[in-house]
């Protein structure tokens, strides 16, 4: 037999009607319980429009695999082929909510943009390699000196550029530096027109199974495997917005959880997203450095940026010395408890 509930109907009703109501009512008790002003909030909410950035292929594509479709406000999702253009479009007031490395927002940081850093996804770092063709004489970094090395400028490949060339006595006036987005580096690899490249994601895969492209290094020991979610500081401002960011953030916790427990169903809908074989996406499940965590702001995360943007900073990319601690915001702690 049912039990009744505090409201006067049983308790399948009451299922059935949070049910109806999706995330929405648990989204109001984040708000702080049932009382008339939460209630209206949540109500306020479903008037609110989250812009998000994202990735073909990204997060926002496995909500109803991991149980968290069901979203109380409007979204308005906008796909971006890097992370850095995501950080322009922050920071231009295009949109509310995006991930992208740690490095775009300190060059986000050093123009005075209106950006925060607001949670901090833990993930994989044996995805970012350096690439050599499969007949190349290169077995060491060491050997780059006077060599043609590819590089995506101002992101994850660079920095590790920079700390591969640090490490062996060697920088950027020792190289012949090739800065060029990752497809259009894919045909200067093809084609013989770089000796190396410094570069992440599924064309490592690809330039592996099409080109037999040679792995030389991997990132691990050199990238902080910190990646992170950056918002405008307008729609933090806004409590309807701040709200449902808080909201959207524990979905996206949830769906990488369910990435790191179904890596199968994932490695295939992927490749059937991207049009390429499943096993490339179940290959990096299988070689991550880590599985991925969503976590709140805390000072180890603040220190790892900032040793970034001192590499950047010493390497004459920045035009100043920047403090990266005034474009983080703990305000959504809570949220990631």
């Amino acid at each position: 037999m049912d039990s009744i509930t505090s409201k006067g109907g049983t308790r399948r009703q009451f299922l059935r009607r949070g049910a109806r109501l999706g995330a929405g009512a648990g989204l109001a008790a984040l708000l702080g319980g049932w009382s008339s002003a939460t209630r209206a909030a949540a109500v306020q909410l479903r008037d609110a429009t989250l812009r998000v950035g994202t990735y073909k292929g990204g997060d926002s594509y496995y909500f109803n695999e991991a149980g968290v479709a069901g979203i109380p406000y409007k979204t308005a999702l906008a796909e971006f082929a890097a992370g850095n253009l995501i950080v322009e479009a922050l920071a231009s007031g295009s949109l509310d909510f995006g991930s992208m490395s740690e490095i775009p927002p300190i060059f986000a940081a050093a123009s005075g943009a209106p950006l925060k850093v607001i949670a901090v996804l833990r993930g994989d770092v044996n995805n970012q390699v350096v690439l050599v063709p499969k007949n190349s004489p290169i077995t060491d970094p060491a050997q780059f000196k006077g060599k043609r090395i590819g590089y995506a400028r101002s992101t994850t490949s660079h920095y590790f550029l920079l700390q591969l060339l640090k490490e062996n006595g060697l920088g950027f006036k020792d190289i012949q530096p090739v800065a060029l987005p990752p497809q259009d580096a894919f045909a200067a690899f093809k084609s013989g027109q770089i000796d190396a490249w410094v570069i992440y994601g599924l064309v490592v895969e690809l330039a592996k199974s099409q080109e037999g492209a040679r792995v030389l290094r991997t990132a691990d020991g050199y990238l902080s495997g910190n990646y992170v979610i950056s918002t405008s500081a307008t729609a933090i401002a806004d409590p309807l917005k701040h709200a449902a960011i808080g909201d959207y953030l524990q979905r996206v916790a949830k769906v990488y959880d369910w990435i790191n427990r179904n890596p199968k169903p994932w490695a295939a809908k992927s490749g059937q997203i991207a049009g390429v074989p499943p096993q490339f996406f179940l290959n990096q499940a299988t070689h991550r450095s880590q599985p991925y965590k969503l976590a709140a702001v805390d000072d180890a995360a603040i220190k790892s940026q900032q040793q970034v943007a001192d590499v950047f900073s010493d390497a004459g990319l920045l035009a100043r010395r920047i403090d990266v601690k005034p474009i983080w915001d703990r305000s959504f702690a809570k949220y990631l408890a």
